[in-house]
């Protein structure tokens, strides 16, 4: 890289970025989308991956030096290098929004010097290896907000306090970009495994093991304006195809082809609309063998043909675990497909099989995995699949067990369930699919790209965890995940004969129709007989769970939302374009369209579906009324009443078990 020397510490490169060098560290801040990205190592040169971030034609920032500093600008933001290396971080305007936490005698004359030694950007050399990475900044304003990076089991929206952990796990996915009610939006750039902390004094961003430090920021006057920045250097979802608007029937599991036929011909008879439906796990006769068992499914072409013929688009699982047994592991393993163990016998998951995961960072395994799904599955007119695992899940979460293609699963795993993502993406792209949707379990920063449709994982069948789902799909919409969804009814248990899950279910159900996917899923009580004794025959079926299997009065609320879901398909597909578009998040949190309202900040159990759609659900037992706040600037009309208010005030709502309030902006 051609530098441009100006003075013994700052240096313009040809390409226009800023560059520091002090101590072996070089420090390199450029113009990337309408921010800045950060990036700084202690190697002899700097790392090129790009992670997240997608390198279109760059513009470059505007740069002034001075013996003692050095700054860049671009967009709406603003960064000054000091002399001993801090940065700080400036809207337009003037209003600082970031400065590192650095406490060092450098500088008599500085505010921040100090006998406590503490590096805003610390290296600590691994033994043997590279480095592990700490990144600490200032928390300037105690009353800050911080909301998204990714999908945690809490019911905490505003994140500012919380320590996460930045790594996948079931149910939990680690996408780390996040939103301030300060006017910035940052990309902590980096699939380390690790933890971030938003403290009142310190906020800081831990790597275990990294080669480099790398993030990207971004000012904004909106939250969709720093949303659409973010979604412009990350990408955005593909239009969803409008099969995946209306409603998806699944089950733990369908054993049989024929017992996946009669529901989706039971439904066509009780003409109640279905848009999708699933082919659960072990419909294969070995994780690793891609492709229907035909003692359980003998005629997927045809079955596939008449689902198609009712409207009907099946979605099949896919495991990336691979059994000792599977044909196709031999293979794999010459060639190097498989993940690797630094320890011990190389099993990740031992759940119906001795198994390790396909390498989804490997280019050659990606393209392997998609053939094998082309052939099986695609070939015969699949056009969805269920991406099931793609955390990756490890029977023990030893993070530091694990070696992919690119690296250690330490420095590099985080970014696995992308790169799953991308096996299919770019395999369908290049059949001439458009549109392309695939189901996850878990997700990274740029996910959104490859056309990953998040769900919640695997989750209990209780009132608390559905608390949990609504912060956790605001927070993956801000994180940059606009198509997000949940198992309705919750995926472990669930008695559908039982009152009070009935109640449960028709809450979950209701909310499901205001969520950017619907789908019904679930293990429920009790198990099914065993059919069969080879396969996946051991892996038992849940339940019944069909619209009609909860009694009555659940069957009259779950037509009715379906019903709801048909009609809306004009306003999801505007809804749609805009996350396709944009990045715009379907489902967000209040302030993101009314930012200039304060109590809107405040607000964590409603949400907005689309511009229009103010959604309130009933989140506890027993309850048949709630309050709503209703945001400044509009008038507002309930959708069940047809009363019209005006924005500002909080009313109470009636809300009978077959009613979610829901409220139109006029």
């Amino acid at each position: 890289m051609a530098e441009t020397i100006q003075n013994d510490l700052f240096t313009v490169t040809e390409d226009g970025a800023l560059q520091y060098r002090y101590d072996g560290e070089t420090l390199r801040i450029e113009a990337f989308g309408r921010g800045l990205r950060v990036r700084a190592t202690k190697a002899d040169k700097m790392p090129e991956e790009d992670w997240a971030l997608i390198r279109n034609e760059q513009n470059k920032g505007r740069i002034t030096l001075t013996e003692q500093s050095a700054e860049i600008e671009n967009g709406k933001i603003r960064a000054q290098i000091d002399h001993v290396g801090r940065i700080q971080m400036f809207r337009i305007d003037g209003k600082m929004i970031l400065s590192e936490y650095l406490r060092t005698r450098a500088d008599i004359k500085k505010p921040y010097c100090s006998a406590l030694e503490i590096d805003a950007r610390e290296f600590k050399p691994l033994i043997g290896g590279d480095w592990a990475l700490t990144l600490r900044l200032e928390s300037l304003d105690r009353n800050e907000k911080i909301y998204g990076m990714g999908q945690y089991q809490q019911d905490i929206l505003n994140i500012k306090g919380a320590e996460l952990e930045l790594a996948q796990r079931n149910s939990q996915a680690s996408v780390p970009f996040f939103l301030s009610s300060l006017g910035y939006g940052f990309l902590w750039n980096n699939p380390a495994v690790g933890r971030a902390t938003f403290g009142t004094n310190i906020m800081s961003f831990v790597a275990e093991s990294s080669k480099k430090l790398d993030y990207w920021i971004v000012a904004g006057d909106t939250p969709a304006e720093i949303e659409e920045a973010y979604a412009e250097v990350t990408g955005k979802v593909p239009m969803m195809p409008e099969y995946a608007m209306g409603f998806w029937q699944c089950k733990l599991r369908y054993q049989t082809q024929e017992e996946l036929l009669s529901v989706a011909r039971e439904y066509k008879r009780r003409n109640l609309p279905v848009s999708v439906i699933v082919v659960d796990f072990f419909h294969w006769p070995l994780q690793g063998e891609w492709k229907f068992d035909p003692t359980y499914w003998p005629d997927p072409d045809a079955m596939i043909r008449e689902l198609k013929e009712m409207g009907i688009e099946l979605m099949v699982s896919i495991w990336p675990t691979v059994d000792y047994r599977s044909e196709n592991f031999e293979e794999m393993k010459r060639k190097g497909y498989l993940i690797r163990t630094e320890r011990g016998v190389r099993v990740s998951m031992t759940f119906q099989g001795n198994t390790i995961h396909f390498d989804a960072t490997n280019p050659a395994a990606r393209e392997y995995v998609w053939q094998k799904a082309k052939q099986n599955y695609y070939d015969k007119g699949v056009r969805i699949f269920w991406l099931d695992e793609a955390e990756p899940e490890y029977e023990v979460y030893q993070f530091d067990n694990y070696r992919y293609h690119i690296g250690s699963n330490l420095q590099i795993g985080n970014i696995y369930p992308a790169m799953y993502a991308r096996a299919f993406y770019e395999g369908m792209q290049k059949e001439g699919q458009e549109n392309i949707l695939n189901l996850l379990r878990c997700a990274w920063a740029g996910s959104a790209r490859y056309g990953a449709l998040v769900w919640s994982g695997d989750i209990a069948s209780t009132f608390e965890v559905l608390r949990r789902q609504l912060a956790a799909g605001l927070n993956m919409g801000i994180a940059g995940i606009p198509w997000w969804t949940t198992d309705i009814g919750g995926f472990h248990g669930g008695d559908p004969k039982d009152p009070a899950f009935q109640e449960l279910l028709a809450r979950w159900f209701e909310f499901g129709a205001y969520c950017p996917v619907m789908r019904l899923h679930g293990d429920r009580d009790s198990k099914q007989p065993q059919y069969g004794e080879t396969g996946g025959a051991t892996c038992l079926s849940g339940a019944d769970n069909e619209v009609w299997s909860f009694g009555e009065e659940d069957y009259e609320i779950c037509k009715k939302y379906l019903a709801v879901r048909e009609t809306m398909r004009p306003y999801l597909r505007e809804v749609m374009r805009e996350a396709h578009e944009k990045g715009t998040p379907v489902m967000r949190p209040l302030f993101y369209d009314f930012p200039d309202d304060k109590t809107a900040w405040e607000i964590e159990d409603q949400y907005m579906f689309g511009p229009n759609k103010l959604i309130a659900p009933v989140l506890e037992a027993g309850k048949r009324a709630r309050e709503v706040y209703l945001p400044c600037g509009a008038r507002w009309k309930n959708i069940e009443t047809g009363e019209c208010f005006e924005g500002g005030q909080t009313i109470t709502a009636d809300a009978p078990l077959d009613v979610i309030p829901v409220f139109e902006k006029l």
